[in-house]
This record gives C-alpha cells, structure tokens and sequence, in this order.
C-alpha cells in the first residue's frame, strides 16, 4: 500500500506522473465535490488531467492518514492544505494479485 499511496501524493502534490498509471485499478473512479456539483472522471481522463500539470509542484503542504488498514483493503485520507482552503481526498485501495491498486478517489474542497 505505501508504494501505491507515495505515488499517488508524489503525482498530485510534486507532478511526477511517471509510476501513477500503474497503481491506478483499471477501473478507478475519480468523484470531486464543488458546492452542488459532483464531477466524475474515469481513470484515461484523470490522467490526462494530471498530464496537464506534469512536473508543477504544488503549493501546498500534503499531509495523509490512514483511516483503516485491512490485509485486503485501505482507506486514506489525504488533505492539501493550499494558503485559504485545504483539498480533502480519500482514497480507497484494494490489494490485487498484482499489487495494491487504487480503486477510488473522492475528493472535496474545505
């Protein structure tokens, strides 16, 4: 789970995309919570979104906790505190016969 948790902050936090395709489930749901709006993305268009912000580092401090840890399954939270508001996301992990994969991430702005 480390590996896959490290390079999910790594590719959000400092733009360093290269190892995120292969930790992503391919199925992974991206949900984020704007006011009233729900936006979903599928795993081929949130990495061509975070193609657009390759290699820009973030502004922000990026801190995560894990919330619960089965031999199975993880959820983590992961909060990027930005000057005036901070992003929240929790991130659900599976433990696949090919690694800890992330199945979903929903995120919402505070």
């Amino acid at each position: 789970m480390n590996y896959a948790l490290k390079t999910y902050i790594q590719a959000v936090t400092d733009g360093k995309i290269g190892g995120l395709p292969e930790v992503l489930d391919k199925n992974v749901k991206f949900t984020s919570t704007r006011g009233e709006n729900i936006i979903s993305h599928g795993r081929t268009e949130m990495l061509g979104i975070l193609k657009t912000t390759e290699n820009v580092k973030q502004n922000c401090v990026t801190q995560f906790n894990v919330v619960e840890s089965t031999p199975s399954a993880s959820v983590v939270k992961v909060t990027m505190k930005y000057d005036g508001f901070s992003k929240v996301s929790y991130l659900s992990l599976s433990n696949t016969t090919k690694g800890w994969k992330i199945t979903s991430v929903s995120s919402s702005y505070i």
